[in-house]
């Protein structure tokens, strides 16, 4: 592939130039108004400036593409050659076009990294199947940092791969990029590690409900002996709420006013596998009312702390909760009601953002079903619409 810069006084005489020199098979990667010459700032001369490229990939090799994948295997890695796979056409007469196509291909990607989705003259074509996993990007609303970094490896892997990859070779590509780019953080639920599971975040997100599925997986499928706290004695209705799946799973339930409430459920709890401790869904933009959580629960004891997040907020809102809560020690994140929306960036965006992990994510109203543990590949099948 040949990537090439060109400076003409129209994009008709532009297109021209390209044409002329790569042919009509070339493509358009940017273009912009410069202004070029003049004195002291005056008299300046408008000029279009357009990045091209076109795949001479045929015309420079007369080798079969298997032998050009050997040969840029090659030389991305030469400290490990592979005995016997590239013979003497390759080292005089295939060298050179192989770091040349190398090298093209990094020309590429370093283009796409500095193209600002700003800048009103872009104009970046794809190969085919790559311009609709950029649209599916696009409306799961990924952040263009994202973005880029994801289309960028794509693009190698097209090349690398003899530019005749199909879709689902390419979703496949993109599936393995998102999972990979956040395997390093702790994903998935209960781990029993510690006795006490909190769950906080803002009104609305179904807390409440989120708890009582956690309990209902712990009871039924782990077997473990589980009791409720809660904390939310604001309102009397979610008093109620928990006090009902308490009596379906017949686990006990304390209320707990204070602290001193919280150490003595504590104790009556001792013998329990499991704490399950649900907090009041008030307006966490006001500060005061995470600091309130810290004069009833004992964050400094065998406690582990889940964010509950509607997958139907924006992302801004997502965000401004988050660093209201960061007073409290946040070890994973839960996302629910992701049956009411068709969006999943704004999910991957805060897990890379703030590196961490998701515990759960919920699909329903229904308990204990509707919800499933999360893993990095799941969050990948999510946004590319894989089940």
């Amino acid at each position: 592939m040949k990537v090439k810069k060109y400076v003409a006084s129209s994009m008709a005489e532009a297109m021209k130039q390209i044409r002329a020199e790569l042919g009509s098979d070339a493509v358009i990667l940017n273009s912009r108004e410069i202004q070029t010459g003049g004195f002291l700032g005056l008299f300046k001369k408008r000029n279009i400036e357009v990045v091209a490229a076109a795949d001479q990939q045929q015309k420079r090799h007369s080798f079969p593409i298997t032998k050009q994948k050997q040969i840029v295997q090659a030389v991305a890695s030469p400290a490990q050659p592979k005995a016997g796979s590239l013979k003497q056409e390759s080292s005089a007469a295939g060298q050179k076009p192989a770091e040349d196509l190398l090298k093209e291909m990094n020309e590429l990607k370093t283009l796409i990294k500095n193209m600002s989705p700003d800048n009103s003259g872009l104009a970046i074509s794809y190969p085919a199947p790559l311009q609709i996993m950029n649209k599916l990007l696009m409306n799961q609303e990924l952040d263009v940092s994202v973005q880029e970094e994801l289309l960028s490896s794509i693009l190698e892997k097209w090349y690398v791969e003899g530019a005749n990859a199909s879709i689902d070779t390419v979703y496949s590509w993109l599936e393995k990029e998102l999972s990979d780019r956040i395997s390093h953080i702790p994903f998935g639920g209960i781990s029993f590690k510690k006795k006490y599971i909190n769950v906080v975040g803002p009104t609305g997100v179904g807390k409440t409900t989120t708890l009582a599925k956690m309990a209902a997986e712990c009871v039924i499928n782990h077997k473990k002996k589980v009791a409720f706290i809660t904390t939310d004695t604001y309102r009397i209705a979610a008093i109620d709420q928990l006090k009902t799946y308490a009596k379906i799973l017949n686990v006990p339930m304390e209320v707990c006013y204070t602290i001193e409430d919280f150490n003595n459920a504590a104790r009556t709890f001792e013998n329990y596998d499991l704490v399950l401790v649900d907090t009041a869904g008030r307006n966490f933009r006001n500060k005061q009312y995470v600091d309130d959580l810290k004069k009833v629960i004992d964050f400094e004891n065998d406690i582990e702390t889940y964010l509950v997040l509607s997958l139907t907020a924006k992302q801004r809102d997502m965000e401004d909760i988050y660093d209201q809560f960061s007073i409290i020690e946040i070890d994973k994140l839960i996302f629910t009601k992701a049956d009411e929306t068709s969006s999943y960036g704004a999910m991957y965006n805060l897990i890379s953002k703030y590196n961490k992990g998701v515990a759960y994510m919920t699909n329903g109203q229904n308990v204990p079903d509707d919800m499933i543990a999360a893993k990095p590949s799941l969050i990948a099948k999510t946004i590319i619409g894989v089940e």
